[in-house]
């Protein structure tokens, strides 16, 4: 960490004094130049008879500038004389600041020599002596931006040598101010005690902390309810592969006592037709127990996404479907369901739910009875009048293979999964499914769909 700091620490400072060093650097440029040019106007403006037109008046008014570049030229440009011993081109007008003397009586340009190959201010002023204009350009030598920089390198190496070792104390410092909360923070929450500091930059770090105990307890509490779970599941599942094995021995039986009985050959024409027929209803049943426990175990592992279903139309085409049942079994059916329900689901789970439940009523009814079918935006249930539940059964009504009639080769002929499909049903659509009963008074089973009204 202290490293971070000290990295960090001598990047932004580093950074901050080149880019005041350049902003500094730039503005000195700047001021030199305008300095130069006030000057130079001054320089300028002392020109008069007492100079010659020549090299040598050029060099002499030079001289008294104390060496400053001078260039006379005629009115148009043309040079007459100049200070500098060197060749120069004779004709100047195409010179920024001499085109603008020429026009307007003054010019101003800095830009680099090609006859001294340094970096120039040049100013350039029209006088008129005797009668005879001439344009007198003054010069001076100039730092570029780069070389005014490199002047104060070394200036800014000790502002950097300084900057170092402050950066380094800083950082000792700091790491030491900053840990120290933080190492007490540290602390309290290994031993699992709630985190508090005083420091509000670190607030955030002290509830970081106790989130993470908390995500840890929690974390704990988890592994256990799952160790749990496991145990429970695997309790589950052996309960499961029993069941499954006592459902299935009972057609299986049959299948092979009939079989066995058609092999022997000893059964009259009308033992013979029973034994197909057994045969094959058994069959049917072991057929519809295997796709019952199919369709109960894809429920959970079923990804396709819900959609909005008319719930109305569903239950009315399932009381319509179970009606014909019902007639024959002396129960009538009530419909309540308010038309225009919509609800999220997927249309063959809402199927199973409300057949599973009104066909129950039915089954499970009394001659004469009735079957309640009630629908609204918050709820959907089934009421009945028929044989009811033991209250020791109703913690068990939703488990699988569980019955009200015990044998399972009764009348009802049930596997015992409808109501554990419908348990599935709802908790995976996020509703929560209950049931209300007497022994021999009835039963109503309740789908709450949890919506807030408005929703």
């Amino acid at each position: 960490m202290k490293k971070r700091i000290l990295i960090v620490t001598l990047a932004v400072t580093i950074i901050g004094l080149l880019l005041f060093s350049f902003a500094a650097v730039q503005i000195s440029y700047d001021d030199s130049i305008e300095n130069a040019k006030n000057y130079l106007e001054v320089y300028a403006s002392q020109f008069d008879a007492s100079y010659t037109a020549d090299n040598d008046g050029a060099a002499a008014f030079s001289l008294s500038l104390g060496g400053a570049r001078v260039t006379i030229m005629d009115e148009n440009g043309s040079v007459l004389g100049e200070s500098e011993q060197v060749e120069i081109e004779t004709d100047h007008s195409s010179r920024p600041e001499v085109a603008s003397a020429i026009s307007t009586g003054s010019g101003v340009a800095v830009r680099n020599s090609d006859t001294l190959g340094k970096k120039m201010v040049y100013y350039c002023k029209s006088v008129s002596i005797n009668g005879t204009t001439y344009l007198v350009r003054v010069a001076v030598a100039t730092s570029s931006e780069w070389a005014m920089f490199v002047d104060v390198l070394p200036t800014i190496a000790v502002f950097v040598a300084i900057d170092i070792i402050a950066c380094l104390i800083a950082a000792y410092v700091g790491t030491f101010l900053i840990l120290r909360p933080v190492e007490k923070m540290a602390k309290e929450a290994t031993l699992g005690k709630e985190v508090t500091t005083n420091y509000r930059e670190i607030q955030s770090l002290a509830a970081l902390l106790n989130e993470r105990n908390r995500s840890l307890a929690f974390q704990m509490d988890e592994l256990k309810n799952e160790k749990e779970l496991v145990i429970k599941t695997k309790k589950s599942k052996d309960e499961l592969i029993s069941n499954i094995t006592h459902e299935m021995n009972t057609p299986l039986t049959s299948i092979k006592g009939y079989a066995e009985l058609l092999e022997s050959g000893s059964l009259t024409p009308e033992q013979t037709a029973l034994a197909y027929k057994t045969i094959y209803a058994q069959s049917e049943r072991l057929t519809n127990l295997i796709a019952s426990i199919i369709n109960y175990n894809e429920i959970d592992s079923d990804d396709l996404p819900p959609y909005d279903v008319d719930f109305s139309s569903i239950v009315k085409e399932t009381i319509a479907v179970v009606l014909p049942e019902a007639e024959k079994a002396e129960v009538t059916i009530i419909d309540n369901a308010q038309s225009g329900i919509t609800v999220s689901g997927r249309h063959e789970r809402l199927s199973e739910l409300a057949g599973n439940l009104i066909r129950n009523a039915v089954r499970y009814n009394k001659r004469g009875g009735t079957v309640t079918v009630n629908l609204t935006e918050d709820y959907f249930s089934v009421e009945d009048t028929g044989i009811g539940i033991a209250e020791e059964n109703m913690d068990k009504i939703f488990s699988r293979f569980f019955t009200v009639d015990k044998s399972h080769s009764g009348k009802n002929g049930g596997f015992g999964l409808g109501l554990a499909v419908c348990k599935r049903i709802c908790t995976k659509a996020g509703w929560n499914i209950s049931v209300q009963s007497k022994l021999g008074e009835g039963s109503i089973f309740i789908v709450n769909f949890n919506r807030k009204h408005g929703d």
